[in-house]
């Protein structure tokens, strides 16, 4: 089983399982394979499981949400809030007014079919709203009862500690990976500072810190937003690529017979390795990949290692230039 780590006030597995590919994204994923994914995390002692309400318009939240019901005292729940979609769910924009989070909040109870969110984040600080104002009217969800803690997400070091100054925060949730690193300049010593816990997505580089990385890109269809993204484009994804063979060659060193070690246990192991307090929630809908990053807690780093995956840089912004001005 996992060992576990806290967030704030909660007690969670230390990889947790990001949803949003089950029904967003990610093109479309088999329905079957997905729920059978989530059983299969539950039994390998997988307890945080992350949603929001916009994957899908709630679509995915309502997946959810019978896997959800039968294991609700068995499992930690996250969902977020705060952009404001088109009806095909793309984020045309954000909305943090204080007004909007009751509704929002009994939105994702009403589609997942539980009485309270054990982690509620804002998904974007709205920059026309000042955060505390929005952490403010989430506070009043967690006096209610419907809300036990929350997070932000992608927050500055500067809101984070804002937002503190309301409310305790127990997460904050950015995109943190070897190829990743921003956090790491403010936000991640502001939570720390505050207390609350990073829960890095997209940990596996959205799928280029696997094994699978070539076939992925390889087939990436109009329904997979990956291919907006620069670093899986043209010369950035070769270039990539061929970053990643270093991280097969660390993974090589790793494995003996009858234990082999993959490169998205490497990248896992890696980010688990800068404290404690890290969550990561790398997400998949199979249970084949399910168990390769499981397989991650039970590799050691060496520290020559950690620095020379430290050392390692990608080529390509990590998201469309559009998307992040948005952000």
């Amino acid at each position: 089983m996992l060992a576990h780590r806290t967030l704030g006030d909660l007690r969670v597995s230390a990889l947790g399982l990001g949803c949003m590919g089950m029904s967003h994204a990610y093109g479309t994923a088999d329905p079957d394979e997905a729920r059978a994914t989530l059983e299969a995390a539950l039994a390998a002692g997988v307890t945080l499981y992350d949603t929001a309400d916009m994957y899908g318009n709630g679509a995915n939240e309502e997946f959810l949400a019978p896997f959800v019901q039968a294991h609700r005292d068995e499992i930690v729940l996250a969902t977020k809030f705060g952009f404001v979609n088109d009806e095909n769910a793309r984020p045309v924009g954000l909305d943090g007014r204080p007004e909007r989070v009751a509704e929002c909040v009994d939105g994702s109870l009403r589609r997942l079919g539980v009485d309270v969110i054990d982690l509620y984040y804002l998904h974007r600080v709205d920059p026309q709203v000042p955060v505390e104002e929005t952490v403010g009217a989430m506070a009043e969800q967690v006096a209610a009862g419907k809300v036990r803690a929350l997070g932000l997400s992608e927050a500055t070091g500067e809101d984070i500690r804002k937002a503190a100054a309301v409310h305790p925060i127990a997460a904050l949730q950015s995109e943190y990976s070897i190829f990743t690193r921003d956090v790491e300049d403010g936000p991640l010593q502001a939570a720390r500072e505050v207390g609350a816990g990073l829960v890095p997505f997209s940990p596996l580089g959205r799928g280029l810190l696997t094994a699978d990385r070539k076939a992925v890109a390889a087939a990436l269809g109009g329904d997979d937003f990956r291919h907006t993204i620069p670093r899986w484009q043209g010369e950035n994804l070769e270039a990539n690529l061929r970053l990643v063979d270093r991280i097969d060659a660390i993974a090589a060193d790793l494995s003996s017979d009858g234990a082999p070690v993959t490169a998205a246990q490497v990248a896992l192991a890696w980010v688990l390795a800068q404290g404690d307090d890290i969550v990561p929630i790398p997400g998949t809908t199979r249970r084949k990949h399910l168990a390769d990053n499981l397989g991650a807690a039970a590799v050691t780093l060496t520290e020559a290692q950690v620095a020379e995956l430290t050392a390692l840089s990608a080529v390509g912004g990590r998201l469309p230039q559009r998307t992040l001005q948005q952000r």
